[in-house]
């Protein structure tokens, strides 16, 4: 219990329970709150906002008062800030949840900082830590301004949702927003590498087996709350294993079987470095580009479960749209576009709905190439040496003494014709007539087809 010491007079008690600060020391408080870093040195990850004299450092070490909004997946370290922020300034330290805290609570928090302030001696600042912002109301959220706005309290706030859609406006003008990243595989193993030895953590008492390793990492995904909470049940695991075992001495070992037991995932056979990552990802699109529905979304699970980065899978269904599909669907690109800023603003596990939609509309729809083709033919032309001269009449008319060249004099204005192309000369002499797109009749593409013959017909047609 923290006996009030993060509690301001007249303020609601702080939330407890899962996320809470105030709870982080306890032997009972989950691994990933027990391993909480304790000062910005031994945060993970961030470095783009660990540098010296950066905001964060300022806030922390120089006891600089601003208001923050963290934004990030979960996982990433907002709360783990906002922690150190806690240990390491000379500020009280409140905590609201945002499920359960209402405008009263929030502005008698506001109020009792504002008292602290006004004493004449002994004034004492107040950091007041919201998570889940997004899901205050907006008055709610107005109800932090006037304490935002006049310093009463520093506001740390933490998102998983994208800002600009879910905080007010005036509250977002009135902060520094931090945008926090997935922890890399490297950043993870050094956190999984700290709780096996750290006596807050697992003080050695356990051993991780190569393979084990490497499925926590998989299926942490960046995440740290998620690596951390998996590591502390495959221990559970691997002590009541040992306990079975008369005569075993020693750290007890987490194998992979162990890890599978306890976390019930099977370790997928897939590394992300290696021939696994291409070859499954050569799947996904070779599926979708025959249109099997089904095989594509096996392979979009088979990288999704191995830990798969999102943002890889969403380039590659953006580019599979132009490169296979193309005008056979031009709503196709739509689709894969929509699925990539959905990864980007909502993150893992929820994308996975928006990236296996993109997957269906992909496999399902009319198939072409003729996009591609087009491109790559005239760049290779291009390429050999296929440049000649842009067209006297197509060129830049708009300078003093371009009309006595020549420029642009001859030039017809398409509109000026009732079927909106006249038949004038656009590309150089070297490739006039070359016809680099080549639609196909299959799904919407047949009617691009009917027009591209229509207008090349209309285009050549020179007397």
């Amino acid at each position: 219990m923290s006996d009030g010491l993060f509690d301001l007079p007249g303020a609601p008690a702080p939330a407890r329970g899962g996320g809470s600060l105030a709870d982080a020391d306890h032997t009972a408080a989950p691994l990933a709150v027990r391993m909480r870093p304790r000062s910005l040195d031994e945060l993970v990850g961030q470095q783009h906002l660990l540098a010296p004299g950066s905001p964060l450092r300022r806030l922390v070490e120089g006891d600089q008062p601003m208001s923050l909004l963290l934004w990030g997946p979960p996982g990433t370290g907002k709360t783990t800030i906002a922690a150190v922020v806690s240990h390491q300034t000379n500020r009280k330290f409140v905590e609201l949840s945002a499920v359960t805290a209402g405008v009263k609570d929030v502005r008698q928090v506001i109020d009792g900082a504002r008292r602290d302030l006004s004493r004449a001696t002994g004034t004492v600042e107040t950091v007041l830590f919201i998570d889940e912002v997004h899901r205050f109301t907006k008055a709610q959220q107005d109800a932090l301004l006037p304490g935002v706005e006049n310093r009463w309290v520093t506001l740390v706030a933490a998102t998983t949702e994208n800002p600009f859609f879910s905080v007010i406006s005036p509250l977002l003008s009135r902060s520094l927003l931090l945008t926090l990243e997935s922890l890399t595989d490297d950043d993870i193993a050094v956190l999984l590498d700290r709780a096996l030895a750290d006596e807050r953590g697992l003080n050695d008492e356990f051993e991780l087996a190569p393979d084990a390793r490497d499925h926590l990492l998989r299926m942490a995904g960046g995440d740290a709350r998620r690596a951390l909470t998996y590591l502390e049940a495959a221990a559970g695991g691997a002590r009541a294993k040992q306990a079975g075992q008369a005569g075993q001495a020693g750290p007890a070992l987490i194998d992979l079987k162990t890890l599978e037991t306890a976390v019930d995932r099977a370790a997928v056979r897939y590394d992300r470095a290696g021939d696994q990552h291409y070859d499954v990802a050569s799947a996904l699109i070779k599926s979708i580009r025959g249109s099997d529905v089904d095989a594509s979304m096996h392979y979009l699970a088979r990288m999704i479960e191995a830990g798969e980065d999102p943002r890889f899978i969403a380039r590659r269904l953006v580019i599979s749209a132009s490169e296979d599909i193309g005008m056979g669907d031009p709503t196709a690109l739509g689709v894969a576009v929509a699925a990539a800023e959905a990864v980007q603003l909502i993150g893992m596990p929820e994308a996975r709905i928006n990236l296996a939609q993109a997957v269906v509309a992909l496999a399902l729809a009319p198939k072409s190439n003729a996009v591609i083709m087009a491109v790559d033919a005239a760049i290779a032309d291009v390429k050999a040496g296929k440049v000649g001269p842009v067209p006297p009449h197509l060129r830049d008319a708009h300078y003093a003494g371009a009309k006595k060249i020549g420029h642009g004099s001859s030039y017809e204005y398409s509109h000026n014709d009732p079927r909106g192309v006249v038949p004038q000369q656009y590309a150089p002499d070297v490739i006039d007539g070359t016809d680099y797109y080549n639609p196909t009749r299959r799904g919407g593409e047949a009617a691009y087809a009917d027009r591209v013959a229509a207008i090349r017909k209309i285009l050549r047609d020179r007397k």
